[in-house]
């Protein structure tokens, strides 16, 4: 006789709270209710990320009757159902936005929401920097929006005030092209960047610090740490930054040294020049 097999509801990596039937239908339980590999990875980051955001939702909705939470380059939504079934249902106050680029994905989302009974959750078709989204937001996130995606968003929740922002950023490519454009460096540092794999890794790491530094310039603390452990994500940062109205003193002498240095000019420098708010003076 076959063990009966595992109850879903008992596996660690399955959020107390959430619908079986609902996480089958994000094909991350198999349709017996396993986890598989894949989905027990995914499952994994989207649990810690919404961990990690828990102490800034709870403070936004004490601090708020209709706390604004946005999920920018949102993909499949995966996070942002476990957002809405553990967070903002439950609260029954405040509204949860998803952004997505792909008109499939928002129309699929939707779909799913209304079977599901998701009353408070809402999705934007378009680029993040144009997206209909109420005039303040509280709490911003971006889990793996690829490339410029995450300055797009970072650039958006600063420009609208937002009290929490939190990126886990995906592939990061626009820095390591300028990086290749002939200029005039140190030969140390064009040693660091001369085989196109150190200057994609430079590159994303610059990318990530420049980041640092534009929230840092605004006003906001950054904490920089990893997500989940390296066997589940090979792209595992997460930037996590708390509004306090105190620029840093100095921050935007030491961005704008960085940016000479290396000659370059990210995606998230050039959003925030454009809304009024450059983050080197």
């Amino acid at each position: 006789m076959k063990n009966p097999p595992p109850n879903p509801l008992a596996d660690p990596d399955v959020p107390p709270g959430m619908s079986i039937e609902l996480l089958k239908d994000l094909h991350l339980l198999t349709r017996d209710g396993q986890l598989n590999a894949d989905a027990r990875r995914k499952l994994k980051q989207i649990r810690h990320l919404v961990g990690l955001l828990r102490p800034a939702l709870d403070e936004a909705y004490a601090a708020h009757e209709a706390p604004v939470v946005v999920d920018c380059g949102a993909g499949k939504s995966y996070l942002g159902f476990l957002l809405s079934a553990l967070v903002v249902e439950p609260a029954g106050r405040g509204e949860l936005f998803a952004v997505e680029s792909r008109a499939e994905l928002v129309a699929a989302a939707a779909e799913r929401a209304r079977r599901f009974g998701h009353q408070r959750f809402h999705f934007v078709g378009g680029e993040i920097a144009a997206a209909a989204l109420p005039g303040t937001l509280h709490v911003l996130t971006a889990l793996h929006a690829c490339d410029t995606a995450t300055d797009d968003a970072l650039a958006l929740g600063i420009a609208r005030g937002a009290e929490t922002l939190a990126v886990v950023p995906c592939c990061q490519a626009e820095v390591a092209r300028q990086l290749a454009a002939p200029a005039d460096r140190d030969p140390a540092d064009e040693a660091l960047i001369m085989h196109p794999l150190h200057r994609r890794e430079m590159g994303s790491h610059l990318t990530n610090v420049v980041r640092g530094l534009c929230l840092e310039a605004c006003g906001y603390k950054v904490t920089v740490t990893e997500l989940v452990g390296w066997e589940h994500a090979l792209k595992n940062e997460i930037l996590l930054a708390r509004r306090t109205f105190r620029p840093e003193r100095g921050i935007a002498a030491t961005l704008r040294a960085l940016l000479d240095r290396w000659k370059i000019e990210p995606a998230l420098v050039r959003g925030l020049r454009a809304a009024g708010l450059d983050p080197t003076v």
